[in-house]
């Protein structure tokens, strides 16, 4: 499933003014009083003190015009180019003429007559106006040069990560993103949901499944929308070497984080239910598909009627068979019937004895698949209100076959309410 991410946009387009309006204040006048170095001409100081007051009133393209008009005058000082090149991407930025503004920026960065201090903010400037014009190769290698020179401006950054995504360098752009996302997380901040979108659409894009996978993870686990659980759940069920055993545990996550979405879903859900000897789960998977709107409805409607009928017969006879195999349960040399029976008991609401059960089938041991179990205990804990036991068991999980991927998404699910 793809993802949407916001792309930055025009986000720096603005920031030659905004960054450097502390120069915008350079006038012939203030010039004047530098060294002989530093003088200007009238010739060129006239058209430039025009072109700065046109700025003043948002007036860039005519600003442009009076740039032009200094830069059409020959024999400049190194200090002149500066400062008409200065001016020039001043007012090619208020213009909106980005790739005119990049190069003057990214030019007066190099001049021996920009002061020491201000060169990295031009090259961030220059990046920026890259960025707005879409060349992003050519961004991305100005924000390289930004903090090679020791520039840390986190907005520069953005513009970096995104203009390798977007001249589809998509392997450059993943790594990048995913030294910010782990720094983030070192620090105890969520990693912003925009930054985890670029890089979800980063490993799709190279068809990575296990980095597209991570990622959808810590999504859910910072920014929990349903969209996000629909295709992190899609990725995990998808995955090479998910088994076909765990469709009835993928589809209680499902029903935990409400990504169920069809009435065949809830179908199949009651059915493997009823088919696993639990019509208490089945009966409640029914009623729930019933609540949303989806069964008792349509073409379909009396079979899904069958079905509920048929959860509701099945719970009323276990009912009635309830604890009577107990004491033959408990005889058997391997844990997995003290399991299931137990299970049964906490979705009949007896958590205190169903749960007693499970953890003696879990210590008698001989179990066939023991990650199977530890999920499946996990959950009877979460059923049972108790969701920091839950938490630990399912971290327990480390099967290949799809339930570890399942518990950690258990984990994560529990994690906000625990």
């Amino acid at each position: 499933m793809r993802i949407r991410y916001r792309p930055l946009g025009l986000l720096l387009a603005g920031l030659a003014i905004a960054g450097l309006s502390a120069l915008s204040a350079v006038t012939p006048a203030h010039a004047q009083e530098q060294k002989s170095a530093t003088t200007v001409r009238p010739e060129i100081g006239k058209p430039i003190q025009a072109a700065l007051d046109l700025l003043k009133s948002k007036r860039g393209k005519d600003a442009l015009v009076k740039v032009r008009e200094a830069e059409a005058v020959p024999d400049k000082t190194a200090y002149e180019t500066y400062l008409v090149g200065l001016v020039h991407g001043q007012a090619a930025a208020a213009a909106g003429d980005a790739s005119t503004a990049a190069h003057a920026f990214e030019t007066i960065a190099a001049s021996p007559a920009a002061p020491a201090g201000e060169r990295l903010q031009f090259l961030a400037v220059a990046a920026g106006q890259y960025y707005a014009a879409k060349d992003y190769g050519k961004a991305a290698e100005l924000a390289t040069r930004y903090f090679k020179g020791g520039g840390s401006d986190k907005s520069v950054r953005t513009v970096y990560v995104q203009a390798l995504y977007l001249s589809n360098d998509f392997a450059h752009a993943a790594k990048e993103l995913l030294v910010d996302v782990q720094a983030e997380e070192q620090a105890g901040t969520a990693p912003a949901e925009d930054q985890l979108q670029l890089l979800a659409n980063a490993y799709l894009k190279q068809r990575d499944n296990a980095g597209y996978a991570d990622t959808m993870e810590k999504l859910v686990r910072f920014h929990p929308k349903r969209d996000y659980w629909l295709a992190v759940v899609y990725s995990v069920s998808t995955r090479a070497g998910f088994a076909e055993r765990l469709a009835l545990d993928l589809a209680r996550l499902k029903l935990a984080t409400g990504t169920l979405r069809t009435a065949a879903e809830y179908l199949e859900a009651a059915q493997l239910s009823l088919q696993t000897g639990f019509p208490a789960e089945a009966k409640k998977i029914v009623d729930e598909g019933y609540t949303a709107g989806l069964l008792g409805k349509g073409a379909d409607a009396e079979r899904h009627k069958r079905l509920k009928d048929m959860a509701t017969k099945n719970l009323a006879e276990d009912k009635k068979t309830l604890g009577q195999d107990d004491a033959q349960v408990a005889a058997l040399k391997e844990g997995t019937a003290l399991l299931n029976t137990g299970f049964n008991y906490v979705l009949f609401g007896r958590a205190d004895k169903g749960l007693a059960l499970m953890e003696q089938g879990m210590r008698k041991g001989g179990l066939k698949r023991v990650d199977d179990a530890r999920l499946h205990l996990g959950y009877a804990y979460h059923l049972a209100g108790q969701n920091q036991k839950a938490i630990q068991t399912f971290k327990t999980v480390h099967g290949t076959d799809g339930t570890a991927a399942l518990a950690r998404l258990w984990v994560i699910h529990l994690a906000r309410t625990a």
